[in-house]
């Protein structure tokens, strides 16, 4: 199924949107659009769908979606039966980065959230102090207006850019915009390579020449870095590219197991199922069946 894309128009004096959502149930399809969006869900439990990330959701989640990232929130099907009093909650923020100033945003100051923005196209998820104080603040937010409200959306901005490496994760797929951040100079390159080609038989020893390190030295240096094997890394990568291809394709599953770069359909479905719990084919009949 492919992605809807969405437009939330902009309320007239403000650059960003901000919504307090109240519904039996989520009713947004699985799409994107251009914006950033901040979602704290205040109630309700369920699937939380974004790019190739399947996982539970519950009052309390916490999530930054980048641009064109794909997502959606289903609930628990009590929230669908006919004479359910169950609520789905969920503050919301739209924004751009003419939201904040491409001019703000060059300042040195403002490093850590134009690296936090680039690192969202993968989607991230808050937890710990960043979570209750960024959420504190998102409950707070829709009460204001003019620039009392563009203060407290930078506010929730620097919360979740300054918060320690501990208290949040990337949602979908092995981050690579993540790491051109850990360590630019180095990793670059590599991370570029794996990039363009982790579809093809691609080697250590090759990622590590392109490091200017010898492959043992490499391999505790990106271990180091990443917290995963270069082989766990690739591995992921090529299971998420076909997480995607399952949930936004037709295409057969023996044609997304070569395409995203595996040579074995036995070894494409153990490494899929676990990562994913289930096997391919239950996990796109779990994602139409879910919409």
């Amino acid at each position: 199924m492919k992605p809807m894309l969405e437009h939330l128009p902009r309320e007239k004096g403000h650059s960003f949107v901000v919504c307090n959502f109240e519904y039996g149930y989520y009713p947004t399809p699985w799409h994107y659009h251009p914006e950033y969006e901040i979602v704290l869900v205040t109630e309700s439990r369920g699937k939380r769908f974004i790019g190739d990330s399947v996982t539970d959701f519950k009052e309390g989640d916490l999530v930054l979606i980048g641009p064109d990232l794909p997502h959606t929130y289903r609930n628990s099907e009590e929230h669908y039966q006919a004479q359910s009093m169950l609520r789905a909650r969920s503050i919301v923020v739209h924004f751009r980065k003419d939201s904040i100033s491409d001019n703000l945003l060059d300042l040195p100051e403002m490093e850590h959230i134009r690296n936090m923005l680039n690192r969202s196209r993968y989607g991230l998820e808050f937890f710990g102090e960043a979570n209750r104080q960024a959420s504190a603040a998102l409950h707070e937010l829709p009460d204001l207006k003019g620039f009392k409200r563009w203060m407290k959306f930078m506010e929730i901005l620097d919360i979740m850019a300054s918060c320690q490496r501990s208290d949040f994760r990337m949602v979908s797929s092995a981050g690579i915009a993540e790491h051109h951040e850990i360590d630019e100079e180095r990793l670059q390159g590599v991370m570029a390579y794996i990039g363009r080609h982790f579809r093809e038989d691609i080697t250590l020893e090759k990622a590590a020449g392109l490091a200017h390190m010898t492959p043992s030295a490499f391999s505790r240096y990106f271990k180091q870095r990443t917290r995963k094997t270069f082989s766990s890394f690739v591995l992921e990568l090529r299971v998420g590219h076909a997480a995607g291809l399952l949930m936004q394709t037709e295409k057969g599953i023996g044609d997304i197991c070569y395409e995203s770069g595996f040579n074995n359909l036995s070894n494409f479905n153990r490494y899929f199922k676990n990562i994913y719990q289930m096997q391919p084919r239950q996990f796109r009949r779990q994602f139409l069946q879910e919409f």
